[in-house]
């Protein structure tokens, strides 16, 4: 999803997405065409969610993101040797 089109969709403004993705909360070039990617788009809404809807602060919400992509990170190596295990 391009950028542009995320904004008509979703109440984040430009502005602030482009301090998420000058902090390293978000990578949109990932998918070669300076989109968001669906991860990109869970990630910013996560993060809106986080900073407006709970109050967490900017201090911790990169150490919250980073225990999401372990957690994910675990998720896909649990998966890996379970298909391992069925072979």
């Amino acid at each position: 999803m391009q950028i542009r089109d995320f904004f008509d969709h979703d109440p984040i403004e430009a502005e602030t997405i482009a301090i998420w993705v000058e902090a390293g909360w978000l990578a949109p070039d990932r998918n070669g065409d300076n989109g968001l990617s669906e991860i990109d788009i869970a990630r910013a809404r996560l993060i809106h969610d986080l900073k407006n809807n709970i109050g967490v602060n900017d201090e911790a919400v990169p150490l919250i993101l980073d225990l999401i992509d372990q957690l994910h990170g675990l998720r896909r190596a649990m998966r890996h040797l379970v298909r391992r295990k069925d072979l």
